[in-house]
């Protein structure tokens, strides 16, 4: 069935700044009930403070509502260069969307707003964000900076993206990785969002390339993003249906409770082994399903930030 993006996408991702701050706001205040306790959402504008630093910059009215040491920050520190990394292969615009909400996202819209709402973290910090867009042929690269007008083109790229119907049908993700890795010479904190679905050649040739920016003293965090009903569980019904390789056309016409179990233990075998490599090359890999809300990516944040602060 024929998809109408702009009309039907246009309403949700016209206003991605918009989304993304409801997107912290919620998470933020709901983060008492999470590990992060010690946050709250006045901590965008304030950082942990840590034993031996100078008490001069504590915030002691802060001290006493939450009694939680804080130190104020200042405009110019910035404390963190961070690069997201956005694959725009054809199979991360599945499952295939009329109507794009934050209940119904495909794995390009996700990891679209994901990005959003990082960015509104990273600009609250005044922490310096860059971005990186990769397929076949149109890949879009900006290194790392935090003024405002940096911001607001690269929302729109991102709003560009998710209402685009589909990406790259075949994408080289190792080449681009090496020209990132070659471009960002100072330590930051890199998420790449993908799908990671690449052929065993390719998979070795990624690695390599994550191996490159992991040399340069890079943090990685690989968000793999799925729809995990669908493409983990295989649960769809038992009529008979044509599956098609979005990138390459291969079709195979089948019933999906024939191959079900199969499927299940193909696909347990190949996160097991990528979840390997990556403990292997020091990555961290996080599992997203893309059904879920946002916390584990925000949550994620988090945790890797504190080693840069």
């Amino acid at each position: 069935m024929e998809v109408n993006s702009e009309l039907n996408k246009a309403p949700l991702f016209q206003n991605l700044e918009l989304l993304a701050g409801q997107v912290v706001e919620g998470f933020i205040s709901g983060i008492h009930k999470s590990p992060f306790h010690g946050f709250s959402a006045e901590f965008a504008e304030h950082k942990i403070y840590n034993t031996g630093e100078s008490t001069k910059h504590i915030d002691w009215k802060l001290f006493a509502r939450t009694d939680k040491l804080y130190t104020k920050r200042y405009e110019e520190e910035t404390n963190l260069r961070c690069h997201m990394i956005l694959d725009n292969s054809a199979s991360m615009y599945y499952p295939e969307v009329n109507h794009l909400s934050l209940d119904h996202l495909n794995k390009i819209g996700f990891g679209a707003l994901a990005i959003a709402a990082l960015m509104h973290l990273l600009k609250k910090q005044r922490d310096a964000v860059g971005l990186s867009v990769y397929g076949e042929t149109n890949s879009f690269y900006a290194p790392e900076k935090s003024s405002e007008r940096h911001f607001q083109m690269l929302l729109s790229q991102l709003n560009r993206l998710v209402l685009e119907t589909t990406g790259e049908k075949r994408t080289r993700t190792y080449h681009f990785l090496h020209h990132i890795a070659e471009k960002i010479h100072r330590r930051s904190l890199i998420f790449v969002f993908s799908d990671m679905f690449q052929t065993e050649v390719e998979e070795e040739k990624l690695f390599e390339a994550l191996r490159h920016l992991k040399y340069n003293k890079h943090e990685i965090v690989l968000f793999h993003l799925l729809d995990s009903d669908l493409e983990t569980q295989f649960n769809f019904d038992n009529a008979p249906k044509r599956f098609i390789d979005v990138e390459t056309g291969q079709h195979i016409d089948l019933h999906a409770q024939n191959i079900r179990e199969a499927y299940r233990t193909g696909i347990q075998g190949y996160l097991k082994a990528l979840k390997l490599k990556c403990m292997q090359y020091k990555i961290r890999y996080v599992e997203v399903d893309i059904r879920s809300n946002f916390s584990t990516v925000l949550n994620t944040f988090l945790v890797e930030r504190q080693k840069f602060v």
